[in-house]
């Protein structure tokens, strides 16, 4: 008999009702010696198997418990009790695993609730509960999503470098990388490091991004896109940083700033739509838990909306188009500015904008998604493309409720001599990324593109609130478990 997963014979019931399948799995509970309920991984929902206790050893039953995992043979009937459409009659059980059932209460598979916090401590198990199912059952669609935006609109997938010679941010919270022996570590004459001896004969990073590298695929194949890992070494403990992330990174030649916010505006939409649409259940789920988890907090910090409607609501709203300049002046005139409200104070055109800022434009302002546009030239990257008032830069910012920034792009500087004279002022080596230079002689065109994190993105369609959460195995200061 062919085996089934879980979810195929849950849609599909009708076609093998009275036949014999085989199902595989592990146990969420056995009631009643007679009652098994079991989960495969392939949905949320469990399959009741219902055992005749009177057919089968006692022995073999006594072993079947919480998290044991289990071959059953059995016949598809149409199930007599509530909350499930159909049910097996079990006509053999093997047991795949046994589990050590002194061990299983000190793990999370036991206890009815255990805290965000202590299933990361035993990330290898939490994969099991219902919560990180659906989050990593959505975390696919999302990454299925995104190859498939890109593919129906003529994006090659470039794979990008991990070990780096240059820093796109120019923040210099990189991770080296070397095959040095730490205890000898070569040295020239005036004491520095001499990286001319290591694997590379430079000193190499693991990257923060793959733009600079994606920007010259651009220059060849028009548009393209990267979806990798990246690292940065933050010393950061808060909610929403990691070390390592997965970041998506499109680049396309000939479009400008608008194109830019259009392209990244049609994006969030389909991968969301993809996730609204082939996620139903465990979206179902999440809503759920959010809105018990809302009801914990005070009302004024409560969401305004439950996480379906909030996803159904980014679908549907054009995103408010404004420049950084309107929104200072929105931000100056605020009650929260002028009552004192924000923790870091509006106070001047100029200021780079924090998450709490963000999120008031999104969340109280305009009740929408906003994309911001046109930044102080000073506040943003070199590779940013200088607009002709000589004060901003064309940036954009994609923010989204609960989660302010999402996308962070812009118009690259497709002129020679402005980025030239750009990267001087930023103290960017300009012999490291004369390749990155080269670009802009031979057949320089207006180009664009922009970077979203994965796990930002997951965190805000499952509506989880700790980044930790949303990758299976995270990696922060002081942690690098499993």
């Amino acid at each position: 008999m062919k085996r089934q997963t879980i979810k195929d014979l849950l849609v599909d019931y009708k076609k093998i009702l009275h036949h014999d399948i085989t199902v595989q799995g592990w146990v969420r509970a056995f009631r009643s010696n007679r009652f098994i309920a079991l989960y495969d991984g392939s949905t949320i929902h469990n399959l009741q198997i219902v055992v005749d206790f009177e057919n089968f050893d006692e022995k073999l039953l006594k072993k079947i418990n919480t998290a044991s995992s289990l071959k059953i043979e059995g016949e598809v009937v149409e199930s007599q009790g509530a909350g499930q459409t159909v049910e097996i009659i079990a006509k053999k059980i093997t047991i795949l695993g046994d589990n050590f059932f002194e061990e299983l209460q000190s793990t999370i598979l036991q206890p009815k609730k255990h805290s965000l916090e202590k299933l990361r401590e035993q990330a290898h198990l939490r994969f099991r509960t219902n919560v990180f199912g659906a989050v990593f059952r959505i975390r696919h669609a999302l990454s299925f999503a995104i190859h498939s935006f890109f593919n129906q609109n003529q994006f090659f997938y470039i794979n990008t470098p991990i070990i780096t010679g240059t820093d796109a941010e120019g923040a210099g919270e990189m991770f080296g990388v070397t095959n040095f022996d730490l205890n000898h570590i070569p040295k020239t004459e005036d004491g520095a490091i001499d990286f001319s001896q290591d694997f590379f004969g430079k000193k190499t990073n693991l990257t923060v991004s793959g733009q600079l590298e994606g920007e010259t695929a651009a220059m060849g194949l028009g548009r393209i896109y990267t979806f990798g890992p990246t690292f940065r070494a933050e010393n950061s403990n808060t909610t929403r940083h990691l070390a390592e992330f997965w970041m998506i990174e499109p680049e396309v030649a000939f479009n400008n700033l608008e194109n830019n916010i259009d392209l990244a505006e049609d994006f969030l939409k389909y991968v969301i739509q993809y996730v609204l649409d082939h996620c139903k259940d465990d979206l179902e789920f999440l809503d759920k838990r959010f809105e018990e988890e809302q009801k914990s907090k005070p009302e004024k910090d409560r969401a305004k909306e439950g996480l379906i409607e909030k996803l159904k609501n980014v679908v549907s709203k054009r995103f408010k188009r404004v420049s950084y300049t309107e929104a200072i002046e929105i931000l100056l005139n605020s009650k929260e500015n002028k009552k004192g409200k924000f923790q870091y104070p509006i106070e001047k055109w100029g200021t780079d904008l924090q998450s709490e800022h963000e999120r008031y434009l999104v969340e109280k302002h305009f009740e929408t998604p906003v994309v911001l546009f046109d930044y102080p030239k000073e506040i943003k990257a070199f590779y940013m493309k200088l607009n002709d008032d000589g004060k901003t830069v064309a940036a954009m910012d994609v923010l989204f409720p609960g989660i302010g920034e999402i996308i962070g792009g812009s118009e690259r500087e497709a002129r020679h001599d402005v980025l030239l004279a750009k990267m001087k002022d930023f103290g960017v080596d300009e012999h490291e990324l004369w390749w990155y230079l080269d670009t802009r002689k031979f057949g320089s065109v207006p180009h664009a593109g922009f970077g979203l994190g994965l796990e930002r993105l997951v965190l805000f369609v499952t509506g989880m609130t700790n980044i930790r959460d949303v990758i299976p195995f995270p990696r922060t200061p002081k942690n690098a478990e499993f």
